[in-house]
């Protein structure tokens, strides 16, 4: 006699009816109090002991800037140990990266003209029809997700 599908069907929902009905397990008394200790402890540090992606804003980006600093200083040190200081050399070593810099920001600042003469250029009605067709789009899926999700919910 061969199994049949309906059967592998009917079995494993038996099984997982059966899985389903077992009590949850609960952790040792000993380890939830662990655990518990340990979030606490991790949670009272200071940002500055905490990982990087706690760390506020302005201070992610001081170390960022500080650590290209350092680094940039690093290799400038490195080459002029090993290949004699030279005044001339020093200074295309630090001017360049300004002058990079100075490029950038012209190149933004330029980029963000462009981006206000054109918003400028857009009627305002067309501005507040896409802002509200956003709005409506965003309710609208916002509602088929908790639809979906409530529907998931009631077949479980």
């Amino acid at each position: 006699m061969t199994p049949t599908p309906e059967d592998h069907a009917n079995l494993e929902r038996l099984i997982h009816r059966a899985l389903r009905d077992l009590p949850e397990r609960r952790a040792p008394i000993s380890l939830e109090q662990r655990v518990r200790t340990e979030i606490a402890r991790r949670a009272a540090r200071p940002w500055w002991r905490q990982g990087f992606t706690h760390w506020p804003l302005a201070a992610r980006g001081t170390f960022l800037v500080l650590s290209a600093g350092v680094v940039k200083l690093v290799l400038v040190l490195v080459a002029w140990a090993t290949g004699g200081f030279e005044a001339l050399a020093w200074r295309e070593t630090f001017a360049q990266p300004i002058a990079w810099l100075e490029s950038a920001l012209t190149v933004a600042g330029a980029i963000g003209n462009s981006c206000e003469i054109l918003v400028h250029s857009i009627p305002p009605l067309w501005l507040y029809g896409g802002l509200a067709f956003c709005a409506a789009m965003y309710a609208a899926l916002y509602g088929l997700g908790a639809a979906a999700y409530r529907t998931y919910q009631t077949q479980r």
